[in-house]
Formats: structure tokens, C-alpha cells, sequence
């Protein structure tokens, strides 16, 4: 039973990771869409030709020639190992992001329920898991961390401790108040000084959305490890591609790694900190 539920486990993880994919890579056009539509029904505009995406319209389709891909080609991760990353029709490159959220998906449904077994709360952990995914991989992509993300997965934080966990609810509550607080203070004084902008309102509202999953016990840690992997990433990047010294990048990404470890381990990832501070 439990070789059958883990088969189970990891063909659910890799289609959720599929289907992300299409959540990664249109939801941002989408919302360019949306916004351009908007912005010529405010300048009395005509409206634009150009046919409106969906996450289920049109197929999936080779982002370089457009050539649909075939059921066989897009199963997950399979097909993308089947064609070495390529395209039928074209053998343009097909990113390797396809099969890394694919695989990562995967993996974080075998660790949920390794670490809580078959139960609710950890269906509602694993969705936010992959939520935290989907942000830091649009934020890579286009700088952007969407509402139509964040806030939902606020929303389920607070649903999340009202169902599972009521005695925190009032923390997670104070978490999402002060998580919003303490970075849009960052963000102003950042500003006041330097007069640019040094924290994006999507990095606040996700901030905000963690501490609705972890409570304020744990948003200090989160925000400090943060930092710390913020800077280094920089750094590394900074080495890597020095023409892109000094244009800025984005922080969502080491939010997601802060907060996914702090949602799966926050209470090693405290009795570590405290012992290092013992140290």
C-alpha cells in the first residue's frame, strides 16, 4: 500500500507541476492582456485584435514556432525527456523550467506527506507550496508577483489556521498585519532615502501572506533568511553576469525559499537559530 500511494503521490505532483507550468507562463500574459484592455477602454481606444489567452485556450504549443505539442509530447516530465528538451517540429529548445517545476512539484508532494502524512492540512500545505512556486517563478521570469495569487494564498493561511490550527488564528493575524507593516516601512524608508524604489508591493503582500501560514513567531527568521539568500544570490549573480551589476533584482524568489522552509520546518528551523544564538 504505501509503494502504491507514493506512485500515487509522485503522478499527482508531476501533473500539478504541469499544469503550474501553464499558470507560470500565461497568467502573466493574461494579466498584460487585461491591463492593455483597461488602458484603451480609459483612452477610448478600439479595441485590441489580438485573441485573448486563457489557461485552458489555446493547447499547449511550441514557444518558438507554435506548433501544437502532441498529448504523448506534453506528458509530464516524460515528454520533455522523450523529445531531450526540443521541439518536434522545429528542435527549438524548449526551456528546462518545463520538467524542473515538474520534478520539484513532485518532490514537495513526497515531503508533505513525509512529514504529515495522508491528512487535509497537508493537501492545504502542498497547494501553498506550490503557489510559493509559481511566485518565485514568475517573479524570475517577469519581475511581477501577482494579486491573483498572493492574496488568495494570504486567505488560505488565515482558512488554513481557522480549520486546522484555531488557537494560532489571532498570530497569523498579527503576522499578516505586522509582515505587511514592517517591509512597506522598509520600502518607504528606502525610498526617502535613496529616492527609488527598494521593495516591490507584491514582495509586502507576500510577506504578509507567509505570516498568515507561519504566525509572527517565525516572520523575524523568515525575513532574516531571506536577506541572507537575497544577498548571496545577488552576489552570485552579480559575478556571473556583470552587466547586470546594479539594476535590480528580484526578491520574491528568496522570500519562497525562507517561507516554503519555514511552512515544512519552521520548528527545526528555530531550534537551530536558537542554538547558533546559544553557540
Amino acid at each position: 500500500m504505501d509503494v502504491i500511494t507514493t506512485i500515487i503521490v509522485i503522478t499527482l505532483g508531476l501533473c500539478l507541476g504541469s499544469f503550474l507550468n501553464v499558470v507560470i507562463v500565461r497568467l502573466p500574459v493574461m494579466l498584460m492582456q487585461q491591463w492593455r484592455t483597461e488602458a484603451r477602454a480609459a483612452l477610448e481606444l478600439e479595441d485590441d485584435i489580438e485573441a485573448p489567452i486563457s489557461l485552458a485556450r489555446p493547447g499547449s504549443c511550441c514557444p518558438r514556432c507554435g506548433h501544437p505539442i502532441a498529448w504523448h509530447d506534453n506528458l509530464p516530465l516524460m515528454g520533455w525527456i522523450k523529445r531531450r528538451g526540443r521541439c518536434a517540429e522545429c528542435k527549438g529548445r524548449i526551456s528546462v523550467q518545463y520538467p524542473l517545476v515538474e520534478l520539484t512539484s513532485a518532490i514537495l508532494a513526497l515531503t508533505c506527506l513525509k512529514l504529515f502524512g495522508l491528512q487535509w492540512s497537508a493537501l492545504w500545505i502542498f497547494a501553498a507550496c506550490l503557489t510559493l512556486m509559481a511566485l518565485a517563478v514568475i517573479d524570475l521570469r517577469t519581475q511581477l508577483l501577482p494579486d491573483a495569487l498572493t492574496l488568495p494564498l494570504l486567505w488560505a493561511g488565515l482558512l488554513y489556521q481557522l480549520l486546522f490550527s484555531p488557537a494560532h488564528l489571532a498570530d497569523a493575524v498579527i503576522a499578516v498585519v505586522a509582515g505587511y507593516g514592517v517591509l512597506w516601512a522598509v520600502g518607504a524608508i528606502f525610498h526617502a532615502i535613496t529616492q527609488r524604489e527598494g521593495m516591490g508591493r507584491g514582495d509586502i503582500k507576500l510577506l504578509a501572506a507567509l505570516g498568515a501560514w507561519l504566525g509572527w513567531q517565525l516572520l523575524p527568521l523568515v525575513v532574516l533568511v531571506a536577506a541572507v539568500v537575497g544577498v548571496i544570490s545577488g552576489l552570485l549573480v552579480q559575478w556571473q553576469r556583470p552587466h547586470l551589476k546594479g539594476q535590480a533584482l528580484p526578491f520574491g524568489p528568496s522570500l519562497v525559499i525562507a517561507g516554503g522552509l519555514a511552512l515544512l520546518a519552521g520548528d527545526e528551523m528555530l531550534l537551530a537559530y536558537k542554538a547558533m544564538l546559544g553557540a
